[in-house]
């Protein structure tokens, strides 16, 4: 897959969108994100500190594997960590708005322009 160098945020939102084409990719980070975070959390008010590793744990531990099984290419995690995280936060909270179809149309464009990042699957 190419490279990809962003100025910003806005320049690199529709990029991960595309990274997560697939429904099934973007429903795997939203459970593994909230379940992660309700472990956490959960930790938190229980004061239980190793629980607090709920949300990196879970939420990368079901995100990763969905890439890589699911859509066919790396994490965008790996070459932007701080908008990836943001990216993802975006993401869910459209799921949760009933925006799913938008995330789709989203990342069919940016795939129709950059044909070279489409899923290997």
């Amino acid at each position: 897959m190419p490279a990809h160098r962003f100025a910003s945020y806005e320049e690199f939102w529709p990029y991960y969108v595309a990274m997560h084409s697939r429904p099934a990719t973007r429903w795997a980070h939203l459970a593994g994100t909230l379940t992660g975070l309700a472990v956490s959390v959960y930790g938190a008010v229980r004061r239980r500190p190793r629980l607090l590793a709920g949300l990196p744990l879970i939420g990368y531990g079901t995100a990763w594997p969905a890439h890589f099984l699911i859509e066919g290419n790396n994490p965008a995690t790996f070459g932007h960590p701080a908008w990836s995280l943001r990216g993802d936060a975006q993401m869910i909270a459209m799921m949760l708005a009933g925006r799913d179809a938008e995330l789709s149309e989203i990342a069919a464009k940016w795939l129709g322009d950059h044909p070279g990042d489409a899923p290997r699957r």
